[in-house]
């Protein structure tokens, strides 16, 4: 057996273009034997049957039997090494989704379209008004799912500078220590928060309120949804606006295929979460027993990263993946998970980017990048790893 590729993959050819080395494992197979960031074993699958397949399999979890004894991924503490407790964790998770789904109902979803869409008329408006050149970063990918994720969960948006820097801080994957303090600053905040709405009145005021309501959840446990909420509901979105903008904009044709037919905008959303993610890390799982897939044994406690993004470029699922092209025919890209770990916040996550490239391409159609693409900057010290500005002009 070759030695383990260590990660991150090289990647010195523009943030447009997926790593060469990625590339080439992923034509030799479905799976790969590599250390991590911090230099830990862990099996890397890029391919998208594959990691379709172990996304729903229940013979990988996120607990670990022995926890200190486990691999990691980096330093974040939220999303380095295992959580959970390994003997409850399946019924721990059911019991999580079943008590978060129905404040992500297709009802619900419903009713917060037309307030997201008015969010983003709002900060376009904004826009507008200063002129170019402008940060497209600060005055629309960063504030608007920020702004949503406030409404929806009922917290207050003049917070938001201090929960930005505790998400943020929380997702560091390179400082533990850092890591460890911002989770436990935001799960603070999140237990003051579980407190005033217990003491402010209405039980059905947001998600925050609802929960802090339920029969059965303790404040901890409402802080602590609640806050995962918070950190996901927005982190990832604001990564998703920033990178969707800069592939539209960079690719020839594309923004002005959306602005001359706006009835693309399903299209444009799907391939905006699809092409983005080039691949290189993974949804990290652990085996609670042992298994073989393409020909790999997998033993108990093993580290697998499930690589959506990898997957999500596999030529056997997607003709010359990476060509980011509104034409692609439709197929079910790995963005959001599979199956029983699906993720809850989708619709919304949709909603959004609806919302923001339809208004976007029709408000501007002239929009195009103030910078070459070679002088953007990315956070790769948080697990997004998302745009620090994207300066534009129309």
């Amino acid at each position: 057996m070759p030695d383990p590729v260590q990660l991150p993959f090289p990647h010195d050819n523009g943030p447009l273009r997926p790593a060469p080395l990625l590339r080439a494992l992923q034509v030799q197979g479905p799976v790969h034997a590599v250390r991590t960031a911090v230099g830990d074993p862990a099996w890397l699958v890029t391919g998208y049957d594959e990691v379709r397949r172990l996304l729903d399999d229940d013979r990988l979890g996120r607990a670990h039997a022995q926890p200190e004894h486990a691999s990691r991924t980096g330093e974040s503490a939220l999303f380095g090494g295992p959580i959970g407790d390994f003997d409850n964790e399946q019924a721990d998770h059911r019991r999580m989704r079943s008590l978060l789904q129905p404040h992500f109902s297709p009802g619900r979803m419903r009713a917060l379209r037309g307030r997201v869409e008015a969010l983003t008329a709002d900060l376009l408006d904004e826009l507008a008004a200063a002129g170019p050149p402008a940060d497209l970063h600060a005055a629309l990918a960063l504030p608007l799912p920020i702004a949503v994720i406030c409404e929806l969960l009922g917290v207050p948006y003049e917070d938001r500078a201090r929960f930005r820097a505790w998400t943020q801080a929380a997702a560091d994957v390179t400082d533990r220590a850092r890591s460890e303090q911002g989770l436990g600053e935001l799960f603070d905040y999140g237990r003051q928060l579980v407190a005033r709405k217990r003491a402010g009145g209405d039980p059905d005021a947001d998600v925050i309120a609802r929960l802090a309501a339920t029969d059965g959840v303790s404040d901890d446990e409402a802080a602590a949804m609640g806050m995962f909420l918070l950190f996901a509901g927005h982190e990832t979105t604001v990564t998703a606006i920033g990178k969707g903008a800069l592939w539209l904009l960079t690719t020839p044709g594309q923004w002005q295929a959306l602005t001359g037919d706006p009835s693309r905008i399903d299209a444009a959303v799907e391939e905006i979460l699809r092409a983005p993610g080039l691949g290189g890390g993974g949804i990290p799982r652990y085996a609670r027993s042992d298994f073989e897939v393409a020909g790999v044994r997998v033993r108990a406690g093993d580290l697998v990263l499930l690589d959506t993004g990898a997957a999500n470029h596999d030529a056997s699922m997607f003709a010359d993946p990476d060509r980011f092209d509104l034409d692609r025919p439709a197929a079910p890209h790995l963005t959001f998970g599979h199956g029983a770990r699906y993720c809850i916040g989708a619709p919304l996550a949709r909603i959004e980017l609806q919302a923001v490239f339809s208004q976007l391409t029709a408000r501007f159609p002239t929009l195009e990048p103030a910078c070459a693409v070679e002088e953007l900057t990315f956070d790769h010290t948080v697990l997004t790893g998302g745009l620090t500005a994207l300066p534009v002009t129309w």
